[in-house]
């Protein structure tokens, strides 16, 4: 990172740019050791080099980022390469949502969070790969092909944020944006080896055009290698915008200096019973195990009690939200276009989704976020009691790619979707924060999560844990995928 001789006056190539996260990365060029244009070419090449293989990025915005190095906000994240997922906008440039549907749709404006990542000097340099309209947990749609995950490029990075996820443990980015309305930040955060934290809700802006995205269960904000970006990527977006119709609750201080606060010793729940009522897989409780006698070194009281649950009446609630809501989002895309919703667009378990969701009465749907928010109610009771909720975060490893596959007989997809995810969608109903850790890894050198969960708006606690974790029981930063 030394300057080359004055003839040029350049910076020389960044060849450990893998080796930094993004905190660091913005020091360097903060302090004139790096700059810019040195690390948005680093990424780029990076990805041309590594993006064929696993289909991370689908709109690639080399040359724009490559200019955006002239006039780059000084923001406390000032140069660092950038990626937005696929279902958010940026002005001028395609949001397909991973689905034919949109594949022609160009926002003219940029979204509320994509502003903020700007506004911190964050350059961004392409979009996402994303299933389509994020309804899948793993990412491989027919509009945008199949995102495969670096560490086993046989197995699938998860979803929605798949393409994110894979770039990052990729090494392209050291921190990529995400979104979450069931699971989508933290099970590609698992399946990749990732941090990846979902905010309370209201805790970062949806808008300008979602006011609550999924009955309030969707939130924004990043996957990342490391715990401290993490916070520093939530510093920056986090707060309401005007007629935000939620607003986290205000914390004192930012996440990034909060993150390495002392830790009281909490008071730890442990449930492994997946939601789905699917028996959990063996390497996913074991790592369960290992870290709750990590937790148990550490100070922390830890102890097995099951949630106070009706998990097919919360299940029931849940689904009718999601697919009121996919089905509004489709039809309302197939108005503008003049076609019925069908195969020749969409996919097939979107369009199961969709032809269940028109069918649900306004008096059904007011009636499943009214459980919703009874849920809510009674899990900040239970919280009462307990700091923090420890479980895994998939029922299982990652999976194959095609194993999960959108466009499979309904049934079998049923039936898989529930063998593989059961733990996340809980805290997207309930609004608390919830975070998956990479701290575990199978004997194939797979990478499997645990999740934490919190009290609504506890995000310093999850992030001080997590930044405990990190140094008691540290992870790899970089699949070795080439």
């Amino acid at each position: 990172m030394d300057d080359v001789g004055a003839e040029t006056g350049e910076s020389k190539s960044m060849n450990d740019y893998q080796q930094y996260d993004a905190v660091a990365l913005a020091e360097l060029v903060k302090k004139g050791e790096t700059t810019a244009s040195e690390l948005v070419n680093a990424a780029i090449d990076r990805a041309e080099s590594i993006n064929p293989t696993i289909n991370a990025i689908v709109t690639p915005m080399y040359d724009a980022a490559r200019e955006n190095v002239h006039h780059l906000p000084q923001g406390p994240l000032q140069g660092i390469p950038f990626l937005i997922k696929d279902l958010n906008h940026v002005a001028g440039v395609p949001t397909s949502m991973g689905s034919r549907l949109f594949e022609d749709y160009v926002p003219d404006h940029d979204g509320h969070v994509v502003t903020r990542f700007k506004n911190a000097g964050l350059n961004i340099m392409g979009k996402t790969n994303t299933p389509e309209v994020g309804l899948a947990a793993t990412t491989e749609s027919a509009a945008l092909g199949v995102c495969r995950n670096p560490w086993s490029i046989d197995h699938t990075p998860g979803g929605s944020s798949g393409g994110a996820a894979a770039a990052v443990a990729a090494g392209i980015v050291p921190a990529a944006h995400a979104t979450d309305g069931g699971g989508s930040i933290r099970i590609p955060a698992s399946c990749c080896g990732l941090v990846g934290l979902k905010p309370s809700r209201g805790r970062t802006p949806l808008g300008p055009d979602v006011g609550e995205g999924w009955g309030g269960m969707s939130t924004g904000h990043v996957v990342s290698r490391t715990v401290r970006d993490s916070a520093a990527m939530l510093d920056v977006i986090a707060g309401p915008m005007p007629g935000d119709p939620y607003q986290g609750p205000s914390d004192s201080g930012s996440f990034l200096s909060r993150a390495n606060d002392h830790l009281e010793p909490l008071r730890v729940a442990i449930d492994c019973r997946a939601f789905t009522g699917q028996p959990t897989h063996s390497e996913c409780l074991g790592a369960v195990q290992k870290v709750a006698s990590m937790l148990a070194q550490m100070g922390h009281a830890v102890d097995e009690q099951a949630l106070p649950l009706d998990h097919e009446e919360w299940g029931f609630a849940v689904s009718s939200v999601v697919l009121a809501n996919v089905a509004h989002t489709i039809l309302t895309r197939c108005a503008s276009l003049g076609v019925e919703p069908s195969l020749d667009y969409i996919e097939r378990n979107t369009l199961q989704s969709v032809e269940i969701g028109r069918q649900l009465s306004a008096t059904q749907y007011v009636k499943a976020l009214q459980r919703m928010h009874q849920l809510s109610r009674e899990m900040a009771a239970f919280m009462d009691d307990w700091d923090v909720i420890l479980s895994p975060t998939l029922v299982c490893p990652p999976v194959k790619t095609g194993w999960l596959d959108p466009n499979d007989d309904p049934d079998v997809y049923g039936s898989r979707f529930g063998a593989y995810w059961g733990f996340t969608n809980l805290y997207n109903a309930t609004g608390q924060p919830a975070i998956s850790l990479p701290l575990h890894r199978t004997a194939e050198g797979l990478p499997i999560g645990v999740q934490f969960a919190a009290r609504y708006g506890d995000e310093a606690t999850l992030l001080q844990l997590a930044t405990q974790l990190e140094a008691g029981m540290p992870w790899p930063l970089t699949a070795k995928v080439e």
